[in-house]
């Protein structure tokens, strides 16, 4: 059996179509005009720092949210904002928003969240001028956008998480690249090593009850918040 959503036909209960699969490689390519690439969330002054100066520090960084932030709440909270888009529940989604707003522990963070959403939304309204009439609710949070797009285009559940982690990872691993810094091969490895862990962090956001959706990083909002005031910086806060 197959549906129409969006512009794309799904396989009820299969993958995605090679169209929808598409448009999920246009939302994580690092030319998505949604500023992505101008924020470090905290590593930039984690290197200052000496918390990260090599490879394994920033494999273990980034494993340790991938354990985390990314498992307990930015997949599980996208995975509800599909939900609640796939059955036209606006207010769902703005409930998810002001979730994951809360849960952003600095300022740098919570602003991260809520330009790469204006960001976002302006390359909806130019792909999507169906977008416009969620205009509110999609301005709160990238999340918001990355789902509304993904259940418009019939992206599935499983591999819009996938997608969402791996642009997450590839961000922050190209930044640190340039900090640390790094060589291009050393980055890759990183992603490499680091990719074997997408299958049960995604397998792990979708067995998670509502109830037990929520993550704190310490190391991630002491280093966010610092970076607030760092004197010398090369990514944005």
């Amino acid at each position: 059996m197959v549906i129409r959503m969006g512009t794309a036909t799904v396989m009820v209960k299969g993958m995605t179509t090679n169209l929808s699969l598409t448009r999920l490689f246009q939302l994580i390519s690092p030319s998505l005009p949604i500023g992505g690439y101008t924020y470090s969330q905290g590593i930039e002054w984690a290197v200052e720092a000496g918390w990260i100066e090599n490879e394994q520090d920033l494999m273990n960084w980034l494993k340790g949210l991938m354990d985390t932030n990314m498992a307990n709440l930015e997949l599980p909270v996208l995975l509800r904002m599909m939900d609640a888009w796939s059955i036209q529940d606006e207010e769902g989604v703005d409930y998810w928003n002001a979730y994951l707003l809360a849960s952003r522990e600095t300022r740098e963070l919570r602003e991260e969240e809520t330009n790469r959403a204006r960001a976002f939304y302006q390359v909806l309204q130019s792909l999507m001028p169906q977008s416009r009439d969620f205009q509110k609710t999609l301005l709160q949070s990238q999340h918001a956008c990355f789902s509304f797009a993904c259940v418009q285009w019939g992206i599935s559940q499983q591999e819009a998480a996938y997608g969402l982690l791996w642009s997450w990872m590839e961000n922050l691993v190209l930044s640190a690249v340039k900090i640390i810094p790094l060589g291009q091969s050393a980055g890759q490895k990183v992603i490499f090593e680091l990719s074997e862990n997408l299958p049960q962090i995604v397998q792990h956001a979708q067995a998670l009850s509502e109830e037990e959706i929520g993550a704190s990083s310490m190391a991630l909002a002491i280093a966010s918040a610092q970076h607030e005031n760092q004197y010398t910086r090369l990514f944005r806060s």
